[in-house]
């Protein structure tokens, strides 16, 4: 009979804790458990109460520490930057939206409001948002599937026709703020996680095509409706294909010019917005321009050219959005708040990761949601951070949530007084507004050869979920990018691999022995190291992996007709010594074996029966 020494303390988990102490015992019953936090929970007083406050409305915690003289000028600055460029995206976006674009600036103005009194991140600004507007656009069309309506429309049915769209809009947003708080009540803040930064990217960028596609029709000056369901872009393409020779030659023309203009500025701010104060305002320039132009000719009267209208003064009366749609809406609009509140939490953590500070997830679940829930008060449509006037807003020398004061007060001059000037408004314009505020979208795509060179894993993930978002839908496709993530994550702790460890010359470091390493496997032992939990997924492959590189898989073949397999016997540890004998009639080169498990995060039930049946030696039981 062999046997190895080993001249190390050995410990059992009952004699360790005897030696050094251990955690403290658990309550005696759930009863005094459930009490005891109960009691935590209850438990009140004025320091607790002011920390609830802080917690919850965040504004009382850094407006008293505001510097005036350091941050006021860069968030006024910033402010009315944001909120001139919200003017135009807000209108563009409402037309994504498909309800009429002064909708578009009630959804800019309220969510900066609440959002200051509620939001953690600095520089986050909040509004409108091509992918929300779009998710919300393809619910309305299919709820209300009407036509776009023509400048000749009858105004009594356009009017009721409207109503119903935007009490749809409305209806989302709404259901959307209570799927928020409620996320927020049970702190399930942490299902942001799930969206990992490639199936984001990924989803942004396919959203974004989405986008590009449904402009075509308000680029061209077709009369044509938003196709609903499965491959919406082969739709749309096939569509405007047909309907090619109807194209409105002046609204061709007020796209490419109005492409022509913008396209250049965004390159422009984007090369050397370092060296510049501000950004160039293109969106609203053109607004302007094209909106003069059109009033002076017009346009909408001798070319048929589709104008925005009348843009109403002031702001609706509050009312309760229509309860009843909510039921039909419900699995789109769970789809619209995780990629709303996945899209919000992670620009204001690239944000304050940059200028180092924190932000709360969970109280941001609750900013959003009250955002949308009393916005949707006043025939608002789904919000959300904002892409492109978040980065205009950190550029333009924002400090805190203070900006977003000035940016409503922007748009509350537009909704007063200035709104009914953009009567004569193209929607062309506001097409082209969309297409070129998805440039950063686009440019994700550069992203992609380092992405292959870092993992190949993640670079799948980005194409499955572009091509589900892009082929089927934005909806499904993001269900779809999100299921392939979470399968990449089991697959890869199902093929974990197990290292061989071996002994560097002259030292008690272990590493892992490869064929040109200069660490050596001691003599008659077999250190194993295992990077990934054991669980039930990959119990048998860990077993079969085990078994490979003991050998026992290979005795217990050649042993099949000699009687039981080969077992190992592990003495009790009584001392600093342990004696693990080998059974008579096993001539094995492998006396003892230890399993590093440092790297195993966890282990359940059907692993820890198969760590049992390992450590009795019974693994082909």
């Amino acid at each position: 009979m062999s046997s190895l020494a080993l001249y190390r303390g050995i410990y059992t988990e009952e004699r360790f804790q005897q030696a050094y102490g251990g955690p403290e015992e658990p309550e005696s019953s759930l009863r005094e458990v459930l009490r005891g936090r109960l009691a935590r929970c209850c438990h009140c007083s004025r320091a607790s109460a002011l920390h609830f406050l802080r917690g919850r409305l965040p504004i009382a915690s850094w407006l008293p520490r505001y510097q005036l003289k350091k941050w006021l000028l860069g968030d006024v600055l910033a402010g009315l930057t944001v909120g001139i460029v919200h003017i135009p995206q807000g209108m563009a976006f409402a037309l994504l939206a498909s309800v009429d674009p002064v909708y578009g600036l009630y959804t800019s103005f309220f969510p900066a409001l609440l959002y200051m009194l509620f939001g953690t991140g600095r520089h986050v600004s909040t509004g409108t948002f091509a992918v929300v507007s779009l998710m919300t656009g393809s619910v309305v069309e299919r709820l209300v599937p009407v036509p776009l309506q023509s400048n000749d429309t009858d105004p009594a049915e356009a009017a009721l026709l409207e109503g119903q769209r935007i009490g749809v809009a409305a209806a989302m947003a709404f259901l959307t703020g209570l799927l928020m708080i409620a996320m927020f009540t049970f702190h399930l803040g942490f299902l942001s996680t799930y969206l990992s930064e490639p199936v984001v990217k990924a989803f942004t960028s396919g959203a974004a095509l989405h986008v590009v596609i449904s402009q075509l029709q308000s680029l061209l000056g077709l009369p044509l409706t938003r196709p609903d369901g499965w491959f919406t872009i082969f739709k749309t393409l096939v569509s405007v294909v047909e309907a090619f020779s109807l194209t409105n030659i002046a609204e061709l023309l007020i796209s490419g010019l109005c492409l022509a203009v913008l396209v250049p500025i965004k390159e422009i701010n984007s090369r050397y917005r370092n060296r510049m104060w501000v950004p160039i305002p293109g969106e609203i320039i053109m607004v302007l321009l094209a909106t003069g132009v059109c009033f002076a000719s017009s346009l909408n009267t001798h070319y048929n050219v589709q104008i925005v209208g009348h843009l109403p003064a002031g702001f609706p009366q509050p009312q309760l959005p229509d309860l009843h749609l909510l039921p039909q809406m419900l699995g789109d609009t769970v789809a619209l708040t995780f990629v709303a509140y996945a899209i919000s939490v992670s620009l204001a953590m690239i944000y304050a990761e940059k200028h180092h500070y924190t932000i709360d997830p969970n109280q941001e679940l609750l900013a959003h949601g009250l955002s949308n829930l009393v916005s949707s008060l006043f025939t608002c449509f789904p919000n959300s951070a904002t892409l492109a006037t978040t980065n205009i807003l950190e550029t333009a020398g924002g400090y805190t949530q203070l900006s977003g004061l000035f940016t409503s007060a922007v748009v509350l001059v537009v909704l007063m007084w200035i709104g009914p000037l953009f009567y004569y408004l193209p929607k062309a314009v506001l097409a082209c507004i969309n297409v070129t505020s998805l440039r950063q979208m686009f440019l994700q795509f550069q992203d992609l050869p380092e992405l292959w060179r870092i993992s190949h894993v993640d670079f799948a993930a980005w194409v499955v979920t572009w091509l589900s978002v892009v082929v089927i839908n934005v909806d499904l496709g993001l269900a779809v990018g999100v299921v392939f993530s979470m399968m990449t994550v089991v697959c890869r702790t199902q093929r974990a691999e197990c290292l061989v460890l071996g002994r560097a010359a002259d030292t008690e470091i272990y590493r892992p022995v490869k064929d040109n390493s200069k660490c050596f496997e001691i003599s008659g032992v077999k250190i194993l190291s295992y990077q990934a939990p054991i669980y039930y997924g990959n119990r048998s492959f860990f077993r079969d992996t085990l078994s490979r590189l003991v050998g026992l898989s290979q005795e217990r073949e050649s042993r099949e007709d000699e009687g039981p397999d080969i077992k190992m016997h592990i003495s009790t540890v009584e001392s600093s010594i342990s004696v693990i004998d080998k059974k008579p009639g096993s001539d094995a080169a492998i006396q003892a074996v230890v399993l590093d498990c440092s790297g195993v995060a966890f282990v359940d039930s059907a692993g820890a029966r198969l760590l049992i049946q390992v450590s009795k030696g019974n693994l082909y039981i």
